[in-house]
This record gives structure tokens, C-alpha cells and sequence, in this order.
């Protein structure tokens, strides 16, 4: 869940380099930071850490930044210590010859310490990831100080767990060290000599599109002024790999005129679901084509269940996807969150596929899912935002989102592209079968234009908000499938405005929930039209005879409502199966603009990371 990010090239701009990478990745860690170099025309390696933001990092190496040809840097997300400089990244041996960086997590960092303090190293951290460098120096010396590249690798073979790690020492001029396992890391070709590695692309934007993605068990050692060569490091070979072309540019991943990324990337609710349908949706043509599960037709037609794996927004996106795929495709479907999914023993049979959905591609527990089922002979689908990382690389087959870079750690428009692709999914496998077939291929074609009517609501929604913004609860409900979005909802706000939030099913009103409404106890009712409505409104009555706020999400023409709810905000006429992508940006909306009123740190709110890389 930490950004880590290395440069190795024959300008003098590593720090440079690596400080901006970091700032992108700064929704993966921003409790510390720190970066390690070589200074220019020295042979010595120089440490500076820092806690808080990157900015402070910044502050610490001073201006201007120094010169290096080499440098590797972290923002860190606490798991082993307290956010402090000396827990900070890079860790490295007593002599400070070694430096490493690391996300993820060593699970037998215990063992490998009192191993490693019995032959006499001190340790200076609590981290886990300090065991690294002294490691790698215990190997080199019982190497006889003359094969640095083999100590890396004797010391990658004694760690278990997740890790991307980066390694640069004076044993070893001019080298920069990447190893993988259960963590990602690409690596950026900028030019001849020239070479970036990351955690994640998007800090490799804004200077080349071309990489190379490492897998597990690989390591790749590279040259200054030279080239880089990938190896796997179980079986000692070297391994030869394609270079890839990221398809989305350095703009999308910053923040242009808006104040904070999340803003920025709901207003891009309305290209995401056109994105996320373009090419595939032919409503004139009554289809729906999806290339990425060409190849597995055949198989899908006899496959008579679905689990869907998925954790936080991307399982209540795969929720709304069981509402669909069992109306309009007929297949039974059930929705398992991965850190669960992981440790059940349930029957899976060949005939069972696993649907596994993530914006990162990269979330540990559902990357759990697809390894447990390796051997039982059944299907592995996708549904993934960002293309080659581990899930789509897992996968037998499946279906890219094309949301674009999502910067902010509480996700929103991965959510309505995550949908928008199940929805495909549930429309393409009904063979056409299903009566709401066509209307739902026409419906999809127009609601990039309602979801941009809903936008012009923001102005109303942000008034309410800061209305709503002083209580300390909040219930969302929803029946059908705005139950799901009333969980959505409920965890958005949570997220980033730190109120209690609860979502539920409105019918289960009575079974709980009613007892803790009252005056400082608001709801927030999602009660577009659907076939439930009536009941929706019940349940309305009952929170209102209880003395409980309401606001309601409604449909355009819905007059009743008023009666009803305090507040109501409105959103375009559509079908029951699309409303859920209306209703999510108001949730959101109100979310973002209560946290904002409240003067929180919207994007990077407290305790929380974008991609959950560790169990």
C-alpha cells in the first residue's frame, strides 16, 4: 500500500524524478517519506526521511534539490511502527551501504531478525523492512564481498510475504535493484540508459509510456547508461518480457482546475460509463460485444454459477452485477468479499466461474481468490481498471473498465465503470433472451447525458450537505438495486467525512435499524422508481413517525416524494437496472462536500490507502 519509486538514468535529475513520482503516488502512503541517492560525483549513498506528506520531504532535502544520477524513494502507509523518521523508508545496513524500499509486507521478518541479531546487527527500526538490508549484507559478506547481485538474490529466497522492493548499494555502482512477489511493480523505459520502477504507473506518466511489468518471483537489475535484464529469481534464468504502451496520459492523472482529485473524478462520471460501454454497446445493432471474453464463449455457455470476489466499493459494484447477471442472464450468482472468500471451504464446482473485480488489479485478498482456486479447473474473469497488472494477468479472460488513472483513495468512478462492465456482462451472456434487452441497450447509450444532468445538481447537493455536515450518523437505505448503492453510499461518507454511516436493505428497517433513529439520527433514502417504490415509501413513513431527517434521491416528475422526505434531490427518468449510476454520483457528491465542510482532507483521508496490496 505504499508508493515506491526508483530512477536510474545519465541526467542528473533522479531526485527530481523520484519526488514527482512520489507526489502521484501519494494516495498509496502519506504518513512518512523518504528517498536514498547517490550524490552527483560522489560514491558514498545519502538518506533523507521525513514524516507527513511528501512536501515535507521536499523541505527536508532543501532547495535546490541535490543532483544524482540514481536515487530510490517511498511514501510510506504504517503497518510494522508508528509513522516516525526512523521508521521511515529507505531502511539500510549499519554501514549505510545498502538501501532499500519496500511495499508489502515480510511475514517472517521476526525469524529473519533474531537470525540476524544473533550474528551481531543492530537494528534501528520497527519495521518489518529492515531486515532487507541487513540480509543482503549478512549474504555479501558470507559471499566474501564479491557477488552483490547474489547476496540480492540469496536474500529474496529467505523472504516470505508480499514485497516490491528496490535495492541500490555502493557494492554495486550505478545498479538498481526491483524484486516482486505479491506486489506490484512496473518498469518505465524513458529512454537509452534511462529506466523508472513504480508501484504504479501513473507515476511513470509524465515521462514514458513504455513498460515492462515484472511478475512474481522476478527481479530485474538495471544499468546506468546501459540496459536491464529481468530474472527469475527461483530458478536463477533470465527471463525475456515484452515491452507494453500504457494507454491513457500524464493529464489524466492530475488535477487540472479541480481542488482535489475526488471532485475531479466524479465529474468524469459521464466519459467513464461512456468509456466503459464505447465499442462494446451497439444499440442500433441490438449487441453487445466483449472482446475480452471472446476467447472463453464456448466456455461461459456452461457455466450455471457465478461467484463474484471483491473487496470495499468494487463488492457492492459486484452486487448491483448479481442483481443483473440473475435478471437478465438467469445465472444464480453469489457475491463474496476476498478476505473472506479466502479462508470458506464451500463446494466450487467446473461448472462455477470465479468473477474476481478491482479497480487496481493489484488487491491482495481478491489476488487470494484467483490463487486458491489455481487447480480447481474452473473459469477466472476479470473486471480491472488498470490493464496489465496481476489480476488481468491472473485471469483466464475478462473486461477492462478504461475509467482512467482513479487518484483519490475513495473510489468513484471505478465504481459506475465497474457496473457499467457487469451490466455488459449480465446483457452479453442473456444471448438477447432477456425482455429488457433492448431497452437497457438504448438506455445505456443515454445515461453519459443524464449522469452530466446530474452534475449540474451540484451546487444544491453541496448546500444540503453542509446542512447534514454537523451529525454524527447517518443510515442509507435503498430496496432492490439501489440497495447496494445505499452501502456505496454509507461508505463514502464514512470514508472521507469520518461520520458514522450504516447502509441497509429499506425493508429490513424493522429489524434493527429503526431503534437507533430519532432527530440527530438523518437518512438518506435512495427512492428512484422501481417496482418497490411503494414499499421504499413505507419505509420512509416509518423513520418519519420516529422523528427521523430525510433525503431523497427520487426521480424527475416524482411529486410525492415531497411529502415524505426534507430534502430531495432529483435525478433523470431511467430504467431500475441503470438508476444505481445516477444515484451514486449524489452520494458521492454529498459525501465529497460534507467532508469539505467539515475542512478534511478529502483526498487522503486518515487510516486509509488506495491499493490494499497486504492482507
Amino acid at each position: 500500500m505504499c508508493g515506491i519509486v526508483g530512477y536510474v538514468g545519465e541526467k542528473s535529475h533522479a531526485i527530481k524524478i523520484v519526488v514527482e513520482g512520489l507526489r502521484t503516488l501519494e494516495y498509496r502512503g502519506y504518513d512518512s517519506a523518504g528517498v536514498a541517492y547517490v550524490p552527483k560525483s560522489q560514491k558514498t549513498l545519502a538518506v533523507v526521511k521525513q514524516t507527513g506528506r511528501v512536501d515535507a520531504l521536499v523541505r527536508e532535502l532543501g532547495e535546490p534539490l541535490p543532483l544524482s544520477e540514481m536515487a530510490i524513494g517511498h511514501t510510506r502507509w504504517a503497518t510494522h511502527g508508528k509513522p516516525t523518521v526512523t521508521n521511515a523508508h529507505p531502511h539500510f545496513n549499519t554501514a549505510k551501504t545498502i538501501m532499500a524500499v519496500h511495499n508489502g509486507i515480510i511475514e517472517n521478518y521476526a525469524d529473519l531478525r533474531a537470525h540476524l541479531q544473533k550474528k551481531g546487527y543492530i537494528f534501528a527500526s520497527e519495521t518489518d523492512t529492515e531486515v532487507v538490508p541487513h540480509l543482503i549484507d549478512f549474504y555479501f559478506r558470507e559471499n566474501g564481498e564479491k557477488d552483490f547481485a547474489g547476496a540480492v538474490q540469496e536474500a529474496l529466497l529467505q523472504l516470505r510475504g508480499a514485497y516490491g522492493l528496490l535495492v541500490m548499494s555502493t557494492h554495486a555502482p550505478g545498479k538498481l535493484f526491483a524484486a516482486r512477489l505479491g506486489s506490484p511493480l512496473v518498469l518505465g523505459v524513458v529512454a537509452k540508459g534511462s529506466y523508472i520502477v513504480a508501484s504504479d504507473p501513473a507515476a511513470l506518466l509524465a515521462h514514458t509510456k513504455d513498460v515492462v511489468y515484472l511478475n512474481d518471483h522476478e527481479y530485474v537489475e538495471i544499468n546506468l547508461g546501459g540496459g536491464y535484464t529481468i530474472f527469475d529469481f527461483e530458478n536463477a534464468t533470465a527471463v525475456e518480457r515484452t515491452i507494453e504502451t500504457l494507454s491513457y496520459d500524464a493529464a489524466e492523472a492530475s488535477l487540472g482546475e479541480y481542488p482535489h482529485f475526488m471532485l475531479k473524478e466524479i465529474y468524469e462520471a459521464p466519459k467513464t460509463i461512456r468509456a466503459a460501454a464505447l465499442g462494446r454497446v451497439r444499440a442500433e445493432a441490438g449487441i453487445v460485444k466483449l472482446g475480452g471474453l471472446q476467447e472463453v464463449a464456448d466456455q461461459l455457455r456452461y457455466i450455471d454459477r457465478v461467484v463474484v470476489v471483491a473487496c470495499g466499493t468494487a463488492s457492492y459494484a459486484g452486487m448491483l452485477g448479481e442483481y443483473a447477471l440473475e435478471e437478465l442472464a438467469g445465472v444464480p450468482v453469489e457475491v463474496q468479499i476476498g478476505s473472506e472468500f479466502k479462508y470458506r471451504k464451500e463446494p466450487f464446482s467446473r461448472s462455477t466461474a470465479l468473477l474476481v473485480v478491482s479497480q487496481s488489479g493489484e488487491t491482495a485478498d481478491t489476488i487470494a481468490a484467483l490463487k486458491k482456486v489455481e487447480n480447481y479447473g474452473v473459469l477466472k474473469l476479470g473486471v480491472v481498471n488498470a490493464i496489465g497488472s496481476t489480476i488481468a494477468r491472473m485471469t483466464d479472460a475478462g473486461v477492462y473498465c478504461h475509467a482512467g488513472p482513479e487518484l483519490a483513495v475513495a473510489s468513484t468512478k471505478a465504481f459506475l465503470a465497474q457496473y457499467t462492465v457487469l451490466l455488459e456482462i449480465a446483457l452479453s451472456l442473456s444471448d438477447g433472451r432477456s425482455e429488457l434487452y433492448k431497452a437497457l441497450l438504448a438506455e445505456l447509450d443515454t445515461v453519459p447525458q443524464k449522469a452530466e444532468q446530474v452534475l449540474t445538481q451540484a451546487k444544491a447537493i453541496k448546500k444540503i450537505a453542509e446542512k447534514y455536515a454537523h451529525y454524527r450518523d447517518f443510515l442509507f437505505i435503498g430496496r432492490g438495486y439501489q440497495y447496494p448503492t445505499a452501502l456505496e453510499g454509507a461508505l463514502k461518507l464514512k470514508e472521507i467525512s469520518y461520520i458514522h454511516a450504516e447502509g441497509y436493505a429499506a425493508g429490513e428497517m424493522k429489524h434493527g435499524p429503526l431503534a437507533m433513529i430519532d432527530e440527530n439520527f438523518p437518512t438518506f433514502a435512495i427512492a428512484t422508481d422501481s417496482d418497490l417504490l411503494e414499499k421504499t415509501y413505507s419505509n420512509i413513513e416509518e423513520i418519519r413517525a420516529r422523528k427521523g431527517k430525510v433525503i431523497a434521491i427520487a426521480s424527475e416528475g416524482n411529486e410525492q416524494i415531497k411529502n415524505l422526505a426534507d430534502e430531495v434531490i432529483y435525478v433523470p427518468k431511467t430504467m431500475e437496472q441503470t438508476a444505481p449510476l445516477l444515484a451514486a454520483i449524489v452520494t458521492q457528491l454529498f459525501a465529497y462536500y460534507v467532508a469539505v465542510h467539515k475542512g478534511l482532507d478529502v483526498d487522503r483521508p486518515r487510516n486509509l490507502a488506495k491499493s490494499v496490496t497486504v492482507e
